[in-house]
């Protein structure tokens, strides 16, 4: 779940809620710690967690007046956090797709050479557990890894992932079971004899 329940006293959301600077200032002291490790989780680069955290507070306190209760700052905070991330994975695949597209054919080649000798290198220091975890992950859409993330490995309800994507549980239930299955597929494609040995086989 969302770490210590609660993360915050209802009566300082309230007071943040109506314009209390410090109020604030104390919502993000007690919510930073957590914030920051779910960004580093989602977007898997630490040198831009700090920049998306601060992103979501930004967010947080241009839009804590909609807030309707105190009860549901945890999964309003998740969802800034959820959309923050999001967006920041969308720019970075758009600033990708840019740089790439301003290349040539023989600095793709460079470029896609260089990526995969990093991608051993980190392969190299991190655990085998690890390693296939984060695999899998990014063998599957951006939606499908946040989704998964949030339900496995933060442990939120499908009461808590309701308020923050904003659908009714049964296409919740179907969104994550079928991106556990695009998980499975993506795990059996990739060991010796799976779906992607045979594929090739049979070119």
């Amino acid at each position: 779940m969302w770490g210590v329940r609660t993360l915050v006293e209802y009566e300082l959301i309230d007071r943040a809620k109506a314009g209390d600077d410090a109020a604030f200032n104390e919502l993000v002291r007690a919510s930073r710690k957590r914030i920051m490790g779910i960004v580093g989780r989602l977007i898997g680069r630490p040198e831009d967690v700090e920049d998306v955290a601060q992103e979501v507070f930004l967010r947080l306190y241009y839009s804590l007046e909609q807030l309707r209760t105190p009860e549901m700052f945890e999964p309003w905070l998740y969802r800034l956090t959820v959309n923050s991330a999001y967006d920041y994975l969308r720019r970075q695949r758009r600033r990708k797709e840019s740089r790439m597209a301003d290349l040539s054919e023989q600095q793709v080649t460079l470029a896609d050479a260089s990526a995969s000798t990093r991608d051993r290198n980190e392969s190299e220091r991190v655990g085998k557990v690890r390693d296939l975890v984060q695999s899998l992950l990014g063998a599957v859409s951006e939606e499908d890894r946040l989704l998964l993330m949030l339900k496995e490995i933060e442990g939120l309800s499908l009461k808590e992932l309701q308020e923050i994507y904003r659908v009714k549980e049964n296409a919740l239930k179907v969104r994550l079971f079928r991106a556990r299955q695009r998980v499975i597929k993506a795990f059996e494609a990739s060991q010796p004899g799976g779906a992607a040995s045979a594929v090739k086989n049979a070119e």
